[in-house]
């Protein structure tokens, strides 16, 4: 789909999808492509000048992540991880730890943040260091990172405490654990900590329900921008990255089946449910994409305008996330019916892009039973529950 600006990583997106169907059999994006990825500028748009990078809007990172999804899911699935998290990290560590952000800007350093479910890991305090040990889960990009968000219950027992952990550092272990159908080469794998250490100078708390802290304006922050709940901005660029899979799905079809004849000598492209499913999914498409341009330009207004974001400002952008889903999840389905059984085992790339789609609406951060709980909650004037 038109992009509206020049893209940052046009130039490397035919080695990207060049490399989509053997990363996919291999489950692992090849390292040509990801020194490829850190040495395209893409790689700093969520770092805020003060960090060394470009400090790009909402919507700017979503038209990127929408372009390499469309590409290589796996591929745009580690990028986005990394967009999404490096912003998070921000807002947690703070002014007081910008100069550690910046040289992983500076030096198109890869993060990652495994904390799903099944992490746990213990800090114990060690001179000026904390030691971690333990497990840290569903790390995408893992084995393509260099730093990981550790979260880990703090040396003094009382909350939780975060850091960044060099994943190149002695005591790290990297466990290839995704063998899922979708996203194969995400390696979203476990990641252990065996007495690794960290300098206990870099250790902050990390906050329960961290949004509603960033929005207080007592809080000091690197830049107005990581006020922004990192959960929302990547429902949102989850959003465009479906559109990416979702509009490359529906140009491989089109032209898949222009000159396919079915039983009985029917020319396919001549069937009319084959126009009806073609025109509705195309249209579900296009209504995802202004749903997540919408979303987007009324996050970089904000952000620009120094305006504290709410709750309900997060749970809009977490519900125009998770209908773009959908609208692509529907528009999948139809493409899938218009190929039938004869076009799954032609060798196109549709089915992979079938498969890594499927991972995308059931990610928690953009679950559809997740956010519209919370968004029905709020409009009824009830209090919000979710910890992120």
């Amino acid at each position: 789909m038109g992009q509206a600006n020049t893209l940052l990583v046009q130039p490397i997106l035919e080695k990207i999808a060049a490399g989509a169907a053997q990363a996919d059999l291999s489950r692992t994006v090849d390292d040509s492509v990801i020194q490829a990825i850190k040495g395209n500028p893409v790689m700093a748009m969520t770092a805020s000048e003060e960090l060394q990078g470009s400090n790009a809007g909402a919507w700017a990172v979503a038209c990127e992540l929408e372009a390499v999804a469309a590409a290589c899911g796996s591929t745009g699935w580690c990028l986005w991880n990394h967009l999404c998290t490096f912003h998070l990290f921000c807002g947690v560590l703070g002014p007081d730890n910008a100069d550690q952000l910046s040289d992983i800007t500076q030096n198109a350093q890869w993060v990652c943040f495994p904390a799903g479910a099944g992490t746990a890991s213990q800090g114990v305090l060690e001179g000026d260091e904390v030691v971690i040990s333990g497990q840290a889960s569903f790390g995408s990009g893992s084995r393509y990172a260099d730093y990981a968000g550790a979260s880990f219950r703090a040396p003094n027992g009382e909350g939780v405490a975060f850091a960044l952990v060099d994943l190149h550092a002695e005591g790290v272990a990297i466990d290839p654990t995704w063998q899922a159908m979708s996203l194969r080469a995400s390696a979203t794998d476990d990641i252990h900590y065996q007495q690794t250490r960290v300098a206990a100078r870099r250790m902050v708390p990390f906050p329960f329900r961290y949004r509603e802290v960033f929005r207080d304006p007592a809080r000091p922050m690197i830049h107005p921008r990581y006020r922004e709940d990192w959960v929302a901005l990547s429902d949102l660029w989850l959003g465009a990255m479906a559109v990416g899979v979702s509009h490359a799905a529906l140009v491989e079809v089109c032209d898949s089946i222009k000159d396919r004849i079915a039983i009985a000598g029917v020319q396919v492209a001549q069937r009319p449910t084959v126009h009806v499913n073609l025109g509705q999914a195309a249209a579900q498409i296009s209504a995802a994409r202004d749903t997540v341009k919408q979303a987007c330009e009324e996050t970089d207004s904000r952000v620009a305008a120094g305006v504290i974001p709410t709750e309900s400002d997060y749970l809009r952008q977490m519900a125009a996330g998770m209908q773009a889903l959908s609208l692509c999840d529907e528009a999948m389905r139809l493409l899938l019916r218009v190929q039938g059984g004869n076009g799954l085992r032609e060798g196109h790339s549709f089915e992979r892009r079938y498969r890594d789609f499927q991972a995308m609406p059931l990610h928690i951060n953009a679950h559809r039973d997740r956010v519209t709980e919370q968004y029905g909650r709020d409009l009824l004037g009830l209090p919000t529950e979710n910890p992120f």
